[in-house]
């Protein structure tokens, strides 16, 4: 019978192939039957401490095989998985905490926790040592939730998106079927469990039978490392953001026919400039090369192979629907854009979101009736259908961005500087870059004289690392239009 949930996947394939390497970290090596009866320890003790369906369990790790471990270990308890980023500053990840209502925080490697959790117990994975590394018999179903990713709120309150077995299994079985996985292949585990590239890297890698070959910090900031990591492991398929994949074509020393091992490299998340796209593909000329796009709260919901490298400008489509998902234009009167007509995507189907952990008001903007009674997410993102009836992004109707593959809402930057006592007024805008597509520069009204350390400072202590401002501005005064709305082109932003 097909797999319906996450953890049945690595529960087939550990009967298939339990001495397959499952997880490659260095020279640390975990295989399917290690990282099964690892993951059955752990949720052992999850449901010994009360964790089970209808509860949510944090995870706290840096890159590890004991993260996956843990992942796999909350899944089998029938609860829901919520990654924190281990970089987060300590403000953000116990409003987090709180905000999930989590059972538990599983953490491990011997890190201390430095930051509150408040009432919320917090287990090291090594307790589970001595647990049954038999299968626990939990009841659930693919319509539970799995995992609860949080993405950034215009509030200034990040959103935890909730998604279901069902949401991530039809994009996982979409990608094996599309892309050719197979046991022999090594994935790239570049993405950390909180962004949600990683859905693909550990769950398209156990639907396979194949390896996730975890991709060290520091190589994901020196392109040479980048290049030896993923020739000494030999990886065959690639997939990050491309400003991760521009650097390492700029700066990784790589010549054509280097890195050959690669069949497949695929990207998402922002924007690939055609000519470091171009500038890749010649260097890499067996890999097959695909867009990938969708917000986190629909998973991947189309894509575009990218067959001949790009002439230099040239827009990049985010293709056609996958399997078994409907994506529309509709115009701001509620119809289907013509083609060439500008309107924002609608995404219906499996891969669609269940809601916004207790939000209902936000999840009820955000999602609308779609076609055939269908449940749609609004996306945002404005777009058009070529006549091919390929789509093409055309940006977007609020103040939300992309940089460096995370999706920022400004307004959550303008209500931390607004909270600083100095602090008159501010606006952040996104000033446009051709390697992380967009860098941030806030611009801020003061009462007394502050620089550009201090106000770094502030948001460095309460937002993560890809969200505090690339530059600060101390201005006497925004600058307006005639409606009192400040005027963000005069600015140097897009909106």
């Amino acid at each position: 019978m097909r797999p319906r949930l996450l953890h049945e996947l690595l529960q087939d394939a550990a009967a298939a192939r339990p001495a397959h390497p499952a997880v490659i970290d260095g020279e640390r090596v975990l295989t399917y039957g290690e990282l099964e009866r690892d993951a059955n320890r752990v949720a052992h003790l999850l449901i010994g401490l009360g964790a089970g369906r209808g509860t949510r369990v944090g995870l706290w790790f840096d890159r590890s095989p004991e993260a996956v471990v843990a992942l796999y270990g909350v899944l089998k308890t029938g609860a829901a998985y919520v990654p924190l980023d281990p970089l987060a500053p300590p403000a953000r990840l116990g409003r987090q905490v709180r905000d999930a209502g989590l059972h538990c925080l599983l953490t491990g490697g011997g890190r201390p926790l430095e930051w509150p959790a408040g009432d919320v117990r917090v287990v090291d994975v090594s307790a589970a040592r001595g647990c049954p590394d038999g299968r626990p018999r939990v009841p659930a179903t693919e319509l539970d939730p799995a995992y609860v990713l949080y993405t950034s709120g215009s509030t200034g309150r990040p959103k935890g998106v909730v998604l279901t077995h069902r949401n991530a299994m039809a994009f996982v079985a979409w990608a094996v079927g599309t892309f050719a996985l197979r046991p022999d292949d090594r994935l790239s585990g570049a993405a950390p469990l909180h962004f949600d590239l990683s859905v693909f890297d550990v769950f398209a890698a156990a639907a396979a039978g194949a390896t996730v070959v975890l991709v060290p910090l520091s190589a994901l900031v020196l392109p040479r490392q980048l290049r030896d990591v993923i020739e000494r492991s030999g990886i065959t398929i690639w997939y990050s953001v491309p400003s991760l994949l521009t650097r390492l074509a700029l700066h990784g020393g790589l010549r054509p026919g280097d890195l050959g091992t690669v069949r497949a490299v695929l990207f998402a998340g922002e924007v690939f400039p055609s000519r470091h796209l171009r500038r890749l593909m010649g260097l890499l000329p067996a890999a097959r090369f695909a867009n990938l796009y969708g917000p986190t709260e629909t998973n991947v919901c189309t894509w575009h192979e990218v067959r001949e490298p790009p002439e230099d400008g040239a827009v990049l489509p985010i293709g056609r629907p996958i399997d078994g998902v409907r994506v529309l234009a509709i115009t701001g009167d509620g119809r289907r854009a013509e083609p060439g007509e500008v309107g924002e995507l609608h995404v219906a189907g499996p891969t669609v979101m269940l809601g916004y952990w207790r939000d209902a008001r936000a999840t009820a903007g955000a999602l609308a009736p779609g076609p055939g009674g269908a449940v749609a997410y609004r996306t945002g993102d404005l777009g058009v259908e070529r006549p091919d009836g390929s789509l093409v992004l055309r940006g977007r109707r609020d103040a939300q961005i992309k940089s460096r593959g995370y999706r920022i809402e400004l307004g959550e930057i303008e209500s931390v500087l607004d909270a600083h006592e100095a602090v008159v007024e501010c606006a952040a805008v996104a000033v446009p870059d051709d390697l992380v597509t967009n860098r941030i520069r806030a611009v801020v009204v003061t009462a007394r004289p502050l620089g550009a350390g201090e106000l770094a400072s502030w948001c460095a202590a309460r937002l993560p690392r890809y969200m505090v401002p690339d530059s600060f501005d101390c201005v006497a005064a925004l600058p307006r239009m005639s409606t009192g709305k400040v005027d963000r082109q005069r600015l140097g932003g897009d909106g």
